[in-house]
């Protein structure tokens, strides 16, 4: 963002950034749940780790998406935040109907999933170092 543009406190937030957040929201109780019936019902450590994977990746999209609204590159930083939500999103997806159904999603779902949270967080990654270089 430029200077003299920053959101006012109360100030309405963008339609993408509650997105976002909502998709975060259901990602983070999705994780829940997998935990819960990773503990409670079907012992998998698979299961586990798509549940952890979801939580985390929730919680830290919350705070992707809280540093897009002070960033100059707002729109980049929901964007791969929507991204680092759904390759969680596809590769705990593909992991839970593994365990649950004994089938796969479809063929290199979870790799694929995998892949591309690393390609997003690297993206993070990238985008800081622009933002950096831009305040320099």
């Amino acid at each position: 963002m430029t200077q003299g543009t920053d959101p006012q406190i109360g100030s309405a937030p963008s339609g993408a950034l509650l997105c976002v957040v909502a998709f975060a929201g259901l990602a983070g109780a999705a994780g829940v749940a997998l935990a819960a019936v990773a503990a409670h019902k079907v012992d998998s450590p698979a299961l586990a780790t798509a549940a952890t994977m979801l939580m985390i990746h929730a919680a830290a999209a919350l705070g992707l998406a809280s540093l897009a609204t002070r960033m100059r590159c707002a729109k980049w930083w929901l964007i791969v935040t929507g991204f680092v939500l759904g390759a969680a999103t596809l590769f705990s997806t593909a992991i839970a109907v593994h365990v649950f159904t004994g089938n796969h999603l479809f063929p290199m779902a979870a790799p694929i999933g995998g892949s591309t949270l690393i390609g997003t967080w690297l993206a993070v990654a990238g985008l800081a170092i622009f933002e950096w270089r831009g305040t320099r």
